[in-house]
């Protein structure tokens, strides 16, 4: 055999893969066309079959059966739709590539995934996996961050209208509004042993870094990190919520006098009423609330870890 008739591996053609596409078209960018983000997957190998995207239970049970006839799944829309779709990653282990179509694409954000789909959709041919922990709270799963208090209402009060018309700027408009109604209320927190008795404005649970349109959990959080990241912020007027803001962005928050913050593998909240509790937002589930994280429990096209740089 002679030089000439080795082909190295750049050379080789990459192995063609069969990848089930869900694409949430009700999404903030969900109807704009996607052809070359899709024209891109099939000239890297892969060869998709769009199916709906029919409600949370239509595209878990679509993950879920695809699971012996597709290499992977790739899902497209917001953090909501992969809200949806954690159950079914979770159970089958199928490769989730991500297409972010949505308003705040916080996962995407996280996790260094470019919001340009076609920038996405060579991540996603690139075959880079990465393996991201979830949370959990009350059995709902959740990548981002569960919040009970002003995250909650806030929800509550954009409605998807609201999104779709005004992008990440509709938080900033529905946060204004509720601000001047916001109240604190009593919350007991356990963990590792402790129960603290605390009047907040709002407990976050973080598994990954970013959430609420350009919200920091904690900046130093990773999502497969192992942990939870936790804070109350207990202020006792609204006006500290706007002084608060910058370092609620970056995520610096916890060096603030009245911010409680900690790190934890699991948490219960208890409220004197019941109260709503967002995750990644939809409000899902309500108090009491017991979280947990399940380390490595999603395998995610994406790039390395900063993690796996680490010596």
């Amino acid at each position: 055999m002679t030089l000439a008739d080795v082909t190295t591996a750049a050379e080789k053609p990459a192995a063609r893969r069969r990848a089930l596409l869900l694409l949430n078209r009700k999404a903030r960018s969900g109807g704009l066309p996607i052809e070359a983000a899709l024209q891109v997957l099939a000239d890297g190998g892969i060869e998709t079959a769009e199916r709906g995207c029919d409600g949370a239970a239509a595209m878990i049970d679509t993950i879920r059966q695809g699971a012996s006839d597709f290499d992977l799944a790739i899902v497209g829309g917001g953090d909501g739709t992969l809200n949806c779709t954690a159950p079914a990653f979770v159970e089958t282990r199928m490769p989730m590539g991500i297409l972010p179509l949505g308003t705040a694409n916080d996962l995407a954000r996280t996790l260094g995934i470019p919001p340009d789909p076609i920038a996405a959709a060579r991540l996603i041919v690139a075959g880079d996996e990465r393996l991201i922990d979830v949370g959990e709270v009350n059995g709902r799963l959740f990548y981002n961050v569960a919040s009970i208090g002003f995250s909650a209402e806030l929800a509550q009060e954009l409605t998807a209208e609201a999104k779709k018309r005004w992008g990440v700027l509709g938080y900033a408009i529905a946060g204004a509004r509720l601000l001047l109604r916001t109240r604190p209320f009593t919350a007991f927190i356990e963990h590792d042993g402790v129960t603290r008795r605390v009047r907040t404005v709002q407990i976050s649970v973080g598994n990954g870094r970013h959430y609420g349109g350009g919200m920091t959990v904690d900046e130093t959080a990773e999502p497969d990190d192992g942990r939870l990241h936790v804070y109350s912020l207990e202020v006792a007027h609204w006006w500290r919520l706007v002084a608060l803001a910058p370092a609620l962005r970056r995520g610096t928050h916890k060096s603030w006098h009245d911010v409680r913050a900690f790190e934890t593998d699991a948490v219960t909240i208890r409220t004197r009423r019941s109260r709503s509790v967002n995750t990644d937002g939809e409000l899902t589930t309500a108090t009491p609330a017991r979280f947990r994280v399940i380390p490595q429990a999603v395998r995610v096209f994406a790039p390395p870890s900063p993690r796996s740089f680490t010596i």
